[in-house]
């Protein structure tokens, strides 16, 4: 093998760099509310939601919970929001603040490629 050959190709993750369609728009927008059911919970205990089959972690959201949802942050592959009110119509005081860390964005990135394969 020559120097900068190391095998492989474009790696096991999906295909390489340019396989995401990010000229595609998104189902949400910022700052938008949406009625959306909770499906699942993440690992780090958010809330999943999906508009249109577009990822929504919702802080404060629990699996089965039908709620209103603001979203707060748009990425190119999922987006996060917060519960503005729950199915049974109460405003949700105590939910999680949005995912504000950027560790804590790339975490959850790789909970999507990992959902991938």
């Amino acid at each position: 093998m020559s120097f900068g050959q190391r095998g492989g190709g474009s790696g096991s993750r999906g295909g390489g760099f340019g396989s995401r369609d990010d000229s595609k728009p998104k189902p949400v927008e910022v700052g938008k509310e949406y009625d959306v059911t909770i499906s699942d919970t993440s690992r780090r205990g958010e809330g999943i939601a999906k508009i249109d089959g577009f990822v929504i972690f919702v802080a404060g959201g629990k699996q089965g919970q039908s709620a209103r949802i603001k979203v707060t942050q748009v990425s190119n592959r999922f987006a996060t929001g917060t519960v503005v009110e729950s199915s049974a119509g109460t405003a949700s005081a105590d939910a999680a603040p949005a995912i504000s860390n950027a560790a804590e964005v790339a975490e959850i990135a790789e909970e999507l490629e990992e959902a991938d394969e």
